[in-house]
């Protein structure tokens, strides 16, 4: 029946593998390193402002594009962290996260036939609203164990009907943070093609080790022809808010708001007065946990290697890969699925988020967790027998 009455625009589309997972870690009583959600609240000024909101009646809609004051933090936040100037009145929209940032853009922007571009791995959001926007999408692999952008592959992946790239940076869910001269390289692929890009920057301010993080509307000839998009989630431990934001110009700002008024039209108006505050008054806060952050992957990954799961170190995000072939296991959902039986643990396998069998064998593992949390998950995991 379910055949019968589901569009074609959303066949072949499974459902997220976040929600299967932690399903399935809730209902084992499993460890749970696979969905990126902190176990912990962000700033305990945010969650007053957002209670404070609550009080002063703040709970009616907000406007479509967001409140002023949430749309004129943002154009500060970018100004501040990266000398991007925004008229905030035209070239900043508020989203229900970037999630619906993310397909406002792409149902915005692509047409049925319309290729797009997406870095291999990807967040399984994007190719689903690829598909229900009509557009055909074409991968360019991030090969382990480095993960690094090949710019030639990406030259090779342009074709005539290329209309969009959506490029992701910090990466989910490899963790690498592409490089000023990989982001040149992208960059001159764009000028030359004359291409649209989405960026999804939501780990923007979460890079360790000296990494920086280099919006792609910075680099020259790029802020007309890149929307970006990130949100107070990860980096202000704020996931369940669901509050992000789309700047860029207002061609391109106007065109996603054409679309994101039929989807949510507003939402969330008593938290806009709470991400405003953090991006103003809490600017500092992502700063230090992503220096925590750190402290949690190292204890993540060295937990890892001692279990015989090598994994590549992050430059950034939430979260570490893994290959799972050395093991014998040449299907990381197999594995993942087997997981919580064998070691009392959930992970998350990326060959849903590739089209060609490059991902087949990895798996994603989360440190957004407590100290606690990712050292037992780790103890547990060199406890287990993780061969097939």
């Amino acid at each position: 029946m379910a055949a019968d009455v589901l569009a074609q625009r959303l066949q072949g589309i499974p459902p997220t593998v976040f929600t299967q997972m932690s399903a399935l870690a809730q209902r084992t009583g499993a460890v749970n390193l696979g969905q990126g959600f902190p176990d912990e609240d962000g700033p305990a000024s945010v969650l007053e402002r957002a209670a404070a909101a609550l009080r002063e009646g703040r709970n009616q809609y907000a406007p479509g594009t967001g409140v002023p004051e949430l749309r004129e933090a943002v154009a500060r936040h970018q100004q501040r962290h990266h000398g991007i100037d925004l008229d905030p009145a035209t070239e900043v929209c508020v989203t229900t996260g970037a999630t619906e940032g993310v397909a406002a853009a792409l149902l915005a922007l692509v047409d049925p036939g319309d290729e797009v571009l997406l870095l291999e791995p990807w967040y399984d959001s994007y190719a689903a609203m690829v598909q229900v926007a009509g557009g055909v999408r074409r991968g360019v692999t991030l090969r382990a164990p480095d993960f690094r952008l090949d710019a030639a592959a990406l030259e090779a992946a342009v074709t005539p009907r290329t209309r969009l790239l959506l490029l992701n940076t910090p990466h989910n869910p490899t963790g690498t943070v592409l490089t000023r001269a990989e982001l040149e390289a992208v960059a001159e692929v764009v000028r030359r093609h004359a291409l649209l890009v989405v960026t999804d920057e939501v780990y923007e301010h979460l890079v360790f080790d000296g990494h920086r993080h280099v919006p792609l509307a910075t680099l020259p000839g790029m802020r007309e022809r890149v929307l970006t998009l990130s949100s107070v989630g990860k980096s202000w431990s704020l996931t369940g808010w669901k509050v992000g934001w789309a700047t860029g110009p207002a061609h391109l700002v106007s065109a996603l708001l054409a679309a994101k008024q039929w989807l949510t039209f507003t939402s969330g108006a008593p938290l806009q007065p709470a991400v405003a505050h953090a991006l103003d008054a809490e600017w500092e806060w992502p700063r230090r946990l992503a220096v925590d952050l750190q402290r949690r992957r190292d204890l993540l990954c060295e937990g890892l290697a001692a279990a015989g799961l090598e994994p590549r170190v992050p430059e950034g995000t939430y979260f570490a890969t893994t290959d799972v072939s050395h093991l014998g296991w040449d299907d990381g959902l197999a594995f993942c699925l087997a997981l919580p039986e064998r070691a009392g643990v959930v992970a998350i396998p990326t060959q849903g988020f590739h089209d060609s069998p490059a991902g087949d064998h990895l798996v994603r593992w989360a440190f957004c967790k407590t100290d606690a949390v990712v050292t037992e998950g780790v103890r547990r995991l060199a406890a287990a027998e993780l061969r097939a």
